[in-house]
Formats: C-alpha cells, structure tokens, sequence
C-alpha cells in the first residue's frame, strides 16, 4: 500500500526539521517495507510571499487528498511586528484547522531520563510524568465573530464561542483517552466566571455518568496552570478549550526540559496533521542548530494515530532516546558538551533505525 504524505515545511526552521523527520520516515518504510508518497505544498509565510494566501487552495486539496499531513512551523517576525498587517501566516494554520475540521489536538507530555536535569523544576517533580492533553482546536476565542476594532481603533474586541456539540465531541474522546490509560481525566475551565466554561461544565456533567470506570475532576485554568508546574504525575489525560490549551502546553513543554522535545497531533474529520509544537524559530533559520526531534516524533504519531503501524512508532521513539543516552543532541539540550547539528541528529536517527 502506498501512503500519500503531504508535506507542510513552512517557516523558519520548519524545512530544516521537516528534512529530518523525513530521513527518519524513509528509514522506517525501508526497514518496513512500506511506501511513501510525499507532496510539498506551500502553508505560512512563505505562501503569503509567492502567492497571497498563507493557506493556498491548492494546498487544502493535496491535504484532503493525503493519508496524513507532515507539518513544520508557520510565522515571520515582519509579521509579529507589524499589527496593521491584514494577512498573517497565523490565518494560514487557522484555516488549515477549520477546513480540514482539526477538532482535536493530541500532545503528549513525557520526560526523558537523560533530559530530566534540564527542567527547571525538581527532579522527584517532574521524573515519571506523562500525560496527554487535548486541546479544542477549532472554537473559541481564536475563531469566534465578532471580531475587531472600533472605528477610532482605540478599541479591541474578540467573540469567545464554543456550542454543546463542540464541546461534546472533544470531550468525548478526552473520556475515551482516558479510557485507554490510567482513567482519570481533568477538564479545565474557567466556570466560574465565563459563559462558555459553564457550558463547558454542563455539557460535560452530562456526559460524566457514561464513563463510570473514569475518575472525573474539574479544575479552573489558574489552578490547572499551577498544579501543572507544582504536581505535574497527578494528571493523566487533560482536555480543555482552544486557548487554555494553546497556554497550558506551552507551559507544560518545561516538564521534558526542552519545547523542541514536544510532538502533537490534530485530528479529526479529514486528515490528521502531525506538527511539533514549537514555533518557526526565525532567529534559527538556516543555521542547522534547531532541535528535530519533536518533529520526527510527530512523525512517530503518524504512524501510530494515521496508519496504526505501533512498531514502526516505538522504533522512532526507541531511536529518540537512544540519541538523548548518547549524547547526540542539538544546542538547546546539549547542557555544555558537544552539540550536534540538525542535520547530523537526523543522519544518527536514521542510521540507527537502520541498523536496528
């Protein structure tokens, strides 16, 4: 069987770790004996400067066409400092999310033995943690109407909306994930003073009694926050709306000591994408320095969540942390030693998946 592949590069370091994600996939079918097909398309930045549009028809199409989506970065700092500016890369990943109807983003939380020194939390903290969060990705405030600013621009408005169905069906499958590991799920919201987070709780109440092997708690997003950073092992799956997600997975990127540790997954009605969750890195662009390996275990998710081939994932995992016991490691964890290039963490991963 062949698997088509779109392949979203985008900014910034986006081609740099993509490219290594890639020797690593092309690894993994050799040794496999599958076949890949990949396409590249424009999404970002770079599609704005060639043809307008951060999110190009063309590319929407060899989206819905593809098995699965391998997804770099998006954002230019012309853009992030320019306010006025009424096309930005952002949009491009926002339509992505809607057309496609990415509901529901995945992103594991796990640490690493030999990076659990790099945290800036204890080590009895953060040593043994792994969770999943779930992210709402297509309501909310970054897709709610209206939106704006008044005529004298002195003031700035945005619409927060979420409807039960939204709400049902991401929770839903926070209670299956739930399912599936250790039963314990934490919804978080803001019930105590948004409208939305009320429905959030009802819906979610509702549900409740469906699931009664699940152990169900409900915590408000400044306690979720700092029970993140004091308590880490206490969550098991974690399901929240769009931007209290967007910041409490950033937040939680500091318990593996490394953002460019971090792997997601979007899915939902059509095809997946499979995406790091850092951003393009601008100041490392075409340096060779940027950390690959959120981007090759995105990859590892593909495999797993698009095309359920599990040894084919766990090999790339496996490789992951054998490069982090060796010490072939890019500059943000390298912690004083030698320090490899993106390209060279690529080649040992590829190589080593090769000669497993």
């Amino acid at each position: 069987m062949t698997y088509k592949i779109a392949v979203l590069a985008g900014d910034g370091i986006g081609p740099e770790i993509v490219a290594q994600a890639r020797k690593v996939t092309d690894a993994i079918v050799q040794k496999f004996g599958h076949d890949f097909e990949y396409t590249e398309a424009l999404v970002g930045a770079v599609a704005i400067d060639k043809v307008g549009n951060p999110y190009p028809d063309e590319t929407h199409e060899l989206c819905m066409n593809s098995d699965a989506v391998l997804f770099g970065a998006i954002g230019h700092p012309r853009f992030d400092n320019d306010p006025t500016a009424k096309v930005r890369p952002e949009q491009g990943l926002l339509a992505m999310r809607k057309k496609l109807g990415l509901y529901a983003n995945l992103r594991p939380v796990t640490t690493f033995k030999s990076l659990i020194h790099k945290s800036p939390l204890k080590t009895e903290l953060v040593d043994g943690a792994d969770f999943m969060c779930i992210r709402e990705l297509t309501g909310g405030i970054y897709f709610g109407r209206p939106q704006g600013r008044s005529e004298d621009g002195q003031t700035a408005y945005d619409t927060c909306v979420y409807s039960a169905d939204e709400i049902e069906r991401i929770v839903r499958l926070g209670f299956e994930y739930a399912g599936k590991r250790r039963k314990k799920l934490t919804i978080v919201d803001k019930a105590n003073v948004l409208a939305t987070s009320r429905l959030w709780r009802e819906v979610s109440q509702r549900i409740e009694p469906e699931f009664p092997e699940i152990e169900v708690e409900y915590m408000f997003v400044d306690n979720a926050a700092m029970q993140l950073i004091t308590w880490p092992k206490r969550f098991d799956v974690m399901v929240t709306e769009n931007m209290f997600g967007d910041i409490l997975t950033d937040e939680a990127s500091v318990i593996s000591g490394s953002m460019g540790m971090l792997p997601s997954a979007s899915v939902g009605v059509h095809t997946s994408v499979f995406e790091p969750i850092h951003g393009s890195y601008p100041q490392a662009a075409g340096k060779n320095i940027a950390n690959p390996c959120a981007t090759v275990l995105s990859a590892a998710m593909m495999f797993e969540y698009a095309f359920a081939l599990m040894k084919e994932g766990a090999l790339i995992r496996e490789a992951v942390d054998k490069s982090l016991e060796a010490g072939i490691v890019t500059e943000d964890i390298a912690d004083g030693k030698k320090a490899y290039s993106t390209s060279e963490v690529g080649d040992w991963l590829a190589n080593y998946i090769k000669n497993a």
